[in-house]
C-alpha cells in the first residue's frame, strides 16, 4: 500500500503540502507533521493553503508557516485530508496551480471514504479505517523508516485528537490508541496541546451573546430529526475571523432530544452556500454526498451555489432519505 508513496517522496527534493480550503486540526496537524518528517529526511517542504488560517487554529504551532503564495518550483505536491475538487477550488483558480497539478506528480493522503473528484491524475494513499489522516502519516513514516521528532509527534497527535474528538468517536480504533500512545512516547504532550487549545477557545462577551442569537435561530424539521441554523454573510464578516460561528452551536444542536442531524449553513454574496454537518447516526457523509460533498459518517460538509430558501427543502429530503435508508 505504501510502496508507491514512499518511492515518490524519496525521489522528490522539493515538496508542497496542500490543505483544503476548510482547514481543521487534522489537515493542519498532518501538513505540519509532513513538514517536520520530510524536512528531517532532507526535503525542502512548503505548506500551502489558499485561504488564511483562522485565528481559532492558531494554538497549533507552525500555523504561520502556511503560505497563500503558490510555490511553482516544487517537484511533487501532497494533498492532505481531502480528495475533493470543491475543497481546493480557490487554489485551482489561482494562476499556474491547475497547470502544475496536471503536469506534476500529485499524492493524496486521506482517510475519508469518498472517491477522488480531483480533475487531474493522482497517486492515492487512502485508508478509510484510520480515524485521521495523521494516523496514516504515522504509519507511512514507520514503513519508510523516517524518524519522527518531538514536534512532528505533537502535530500527529493533535491531528488524531482533533478528528476523533479526543479519541471518542466511533471511528476510533485500537490502532488509534496505540498510535496516540506511541506519539506521546515520542514527545507529544497532550496537556500542553489542550491547554493551548482551551486558551484560544475562550470567547469574548460579544461572541457569547452572538451564540445566544444563533441558538434562537435554530429551526427544526422532520419531527425535530433535523436541526438547521443559517449563518448569513453579515455574520461571517463580523465574527468568523475570531470564532467559527458553526462551531459555536453545532454540537449543542446535535445534543437536542430527537435530533438526528445538525446542519449549519453559511451563505455568501456570490451565491455560494456551505454546510457543516454533525450527526448522531452514521449518515452525515450520505447527506453531504447528495450535494456533492463528503466526509465522515458522523461529520461531513458540502459546498454548492444555491440560495438558502431553495436549499432547505432539498436538505430536508436528503436527510429524510438517509434516515429512512439507515433504518431499513
Amino acid at each position: 500500500m505504501f510502496t508507491d508513496t514512499i518511492s515518490l517522496i524519496n525521489q522528490a527534493k522539493k515538496i508542497v503540502v496542500i490543505q483544503a480550503e476548510n482547514p481543521d486540526g487534522d489537515s493542519m496537524g498532518s501538513a505540519l507533521a509532513l513538514e517536520e518528517i520530510l524536512s528531517d529526511a532532507g526535503k525542502d517542504v512548503v505548506l500551502y493553503c489558499a485561504i488564511d488560517i483562522p485565528k481559532y487554529m492558531h494554538y497549533i504551532r507552525g500555523w504561520d508557516r502556511v503560505t497563500k503564495d503558490w510555490p511553482s518550483d516544487r517537484d511533487v505536491a501532497i494533498i492532505v485530508d481531502t480528495a475533493s475538487e470543491l475543497l481546493i477550488e480557490r487554489a485551482l483558480a489561482t494562476p499556474g496551480v491547475r497547470h502544475y497539478l496536471e503536469s506534476h506528480p500529485v499524492l493524496v493522503i486521506d482517510h475519508h471514504e469518498a472517491d477522488t473528484t480531483l480533475p487531474f491524475e493522482t497517486i492515492n494513499l487512502f485508508v478509510s479505517s484510520a480515524v485521521a489522516t495523521g494516523e496514516i502519516i504515522y504509519t507511512l513514516a514507520q514503513e519508510a523508516g523516517w524518524p519522527i521528532n518531538a514536534q512532528g509527534a505533537e502535530n500527529l497527535f493533535l491531528s488524531i485528537q482533533a478528528d476523533s474528538l479526543g479519541l471518542t468517536t466511533q471511528g476510533t480504533t485500537a490502532d488509534s490508541y496505540r498510535v496516540a500512545a506511541e506519539l506521546v512516547a515520542l514527545g507529544a504532550v497532550p496537556h500542553d496541546i489542550e491547554s493551548r487549545r482551551r486558551e484560544y477557545m475562550k470567547k469574548p462577551a460579544d461572541i457569547l451573546a452572538y451564540k445566544g442569537e444563533l441558538i434562537g435561530r435554530i429551526e427544526y424539521f422532520l419531527d425535530s430529526k433535523l436541526a438547521l441554523v443559517h449563518i448569513p454573510w453579515e455574520d461571517i464578516q463580523q465574527y468568523s475571523d475570531r470564532y467559527n460561528p458553526s462551531v459555536l452551536v453545532l454540537d449543542e444542536m446535535r445534543l437536542v432530544e430527537g435530533v438526528v442531524l445538525a446542519v449549519a449553513v453559511k451563505t455568501y454574496p456570490d451565491g455560494k452556500a456551505t454546510g457543516k454537518i454533525r450527526s448522531n447516526l452514521p449518515i452525515a457523509h450520505q447527506v453531504a454526498g447528495f450535494f456533492g460533498g463528503g466526509g465522515h459518517e458522523y461529520a461531513a460538509g458540502f459546498k454548492l451555489f444555491e440560495d438558502y430558501e431553495t436549499l432547505i427543502p432539498e436538505l430536508v429530503s436528503a436527510v429524510e432519505k438517509a434516515v429512512s435508508s439507515h433504518e431499513s
